[in-house]
Parts: structure tokens; sequence; C-alpha cells
């Protein structure tokens, strides 16, 4: 039996579901949707913007739909054609939706741009990036997980929050003391201070994709782990279960786990560094290769190493 939302048997997508329920207004009713490309991390959400189109084609025709003319991305999109998307149903296209500044950060478009480079392995552009903003933005990457703690919390000023970020799939950081299985209260994690342990300030709990998605810090440190790992010139996709690592096939998992790296690496509004482990050649779960391959390609776009 499938559950979600609390619903036995839910099968629907998260777009269908929202508009289902808006749809049992007798008069009228309006759902704005903030769309921001690669920011899927859960089942029901892979379709992008074409589950919205799809849903309503299907279920509400009626409906007047109203887009930017700046969804054409793939990111968006997911490869499917724009007239073939909004085919059948009443799309109006308003330029002015497209929210162009940012309001998180001055930096934030560039660096959102960076990790899209990053992860789609575009060294040239993802190099061009960090040159770009790295002196007022700083990314480190290091082996060393207590240089990277030293390092947020002297980077701190005043009120600045700063904690550990890691994959939900991240399980072998668990023999660094990194547990993601262990979920953080987020408003203890968010919000309390330096005197509670259960606070990102401790650097002792991870907060999960699921977890800080939408939500931010000043400074993170995010704890890559061979779940994406670097293989042959291109990302290898993997889960643990139980004694060992499995290739991922679907593609929809490949997404969500991509997307759970793009999230952590767009969390920290003043800087971040990159925590990838040495490894250990007497674990075969944690063995060296998986987090060399990983090490080498953040390098190799010009991340620099922290002294």
């Amino acid at each position: 039996m499938k559950k979600k939302k609390h619903i036995e048997d839910f099968n629907m997508s998260e777009p269908e579901f929202l508009i289902s329920i808006l749809n049992r207004h007798n008069d009228w009713a309006t759902i704005i949707c903030l769309i921001g490309g690669g920011q899927e991390i859960n089942k029901g959400e892979s379709a992008g913007i074409y589950g919205w189109f799809d849903s309503l084609r299907n279920n509400y025709p009626n409906w007047d739909i109203y887009v930017s003319d700046k969804i054409t991305d793939d990111e968006y999109s997911k490869g499917h054609n724009f007239a073939e998307m909004t085919k059948n149903i009443n799309v109006n296209i308003i330029e002015d939706l497209h929210l162009a500044v940012s309001l998180r950060s001055f930096r934030s478009e560039n660096v959102s741009n960076f990790v899209k480079a990053l992860l789609d392995v575009d060294i040239d552009t993802a190099k061009r990036l960090y040159e770009h903003f790295n002196n007022d933005y700083p990314v480190f990457v290091t082996r060393n997980l207590h240089k990277a703690k030293l390092w947020v919390r002297s980077q701190a000023k005043g009120s600045q929050r700063y904690g550990l970020t890691a994959s939900s799939g991240a399980k072998r950081l668990r023999k660094y003391g990194i547990w993601v299985q262990n979920k953080i209260e987020a408003t203890n994690w968010f919000l309390n201070g330096k005197n509670d342990v259960r606070s990102s300030f401790h650097l002792e709990e991870t907060a999960t994709e699921f977890d800080i998605q939408g939500l931010e810090l000043d400074w993170t440190i995010v704890c890559w782990d061979a779940d994406l790992r670097f293989e042959n010139g291109d990302f290898k996709h993997l889960k643990f279960v139980g004694t060992k690592w499995q290739n991922i096939k679907s593609a929809d998992n490949i997404l969500y786990l991509k997307n759970a790296y793009r999230v952590l690496l767009t969390r920290a509004r003043e800087g971040f560094v990159i925590f990838v482990p040495t490894g250990d050649e007497t674990d075969m779960t944690a063995k060296l290769e998986y987090y060399d391959g990983i090490y080498r390609y953040l390098k190799s776009v010009g991340i620099k190493e922290l002294e």
C-alpha cells in the first residue's frame, strides 16, 4: 500500500494533488508557483513544469495559465518541447513573470550557475564562474573535516550561522561522525544558539537536502560521499543498501541525487567548504578511489584547497 500525505494508495504527482485541492472551490482559486530549476529531490516532483502542464491538460483543461517565457531550459522542461508541453491548454506568455533579480544574495546567480556547470561537467564554464566570484564568495575543498570546522567558525562574524550538510544518501560518512540517518530537529538546528548542542553551531548534527531545501545558512560545510562519485569523466550515481553500494538505474532517482547536491551546494549566503573524505582501503565501502575521483574533479574546475 502506498501512503503519502497521510492518504492510502496515494498515486498523484505533486502538481496534480495541489490542483485537485484548489479545484474544489465553487467560484475561483489561484495557484502561484515559484519555479526553480533543478530542485526536484523527492518522488512526485520529477516531472518539472511538464508535470503541471500534463496535469492541467488531462484533468483541468479549463484553468487559465500564465507563465514566463524563460521556462524552456532543460532543467524546467526535462527535454520536452514547449509547444508540445502547452498543447490544448490555456497558456498565456508574460515576460514580466520572470524574476530576474535575486533577493538572496548578489552572488547567488553566479554561484547557482557555477553549481549547474559543476554538476553538468561543464568544466570550462565552472572554471570561469569560480574565478569570477571566488574573491567575494569563497569556496574551498579539503580532505580534513576538522580543518573545515575551524574555517567556518573563523569566517562567521557576529550572528552569522554555519553548519554541516550532506546528502540523505551519504551513509558512509558515518565513519567521520556524520550520521545523515539521525534526523535533525529543524527549529533547534536552525534557530538555537551556540550553547545548544543541537544547534547547527555545534557542527555535530547534519542537515540533509530535505532539511535545508529552501533555507540557508551563512557558511556551510558540504560533506561529499561516494553516492555521487566521479569516474571516467562523468558522475556515477549510487545508493548504499545493506552492506554495499548499488548503482542507481532509475532516471528519476539519478535526477533526485544530482539535485540533492545542487541544493546542498547552494545553501550558503557567504561561502562554503567541501569536505571530501580520504577513504579507507581496509573498508570495501569507502575505498580511496571512490573519493579521490571526486577530489580530483573538484580541483580540476579550479576549486582551491583549504590551507
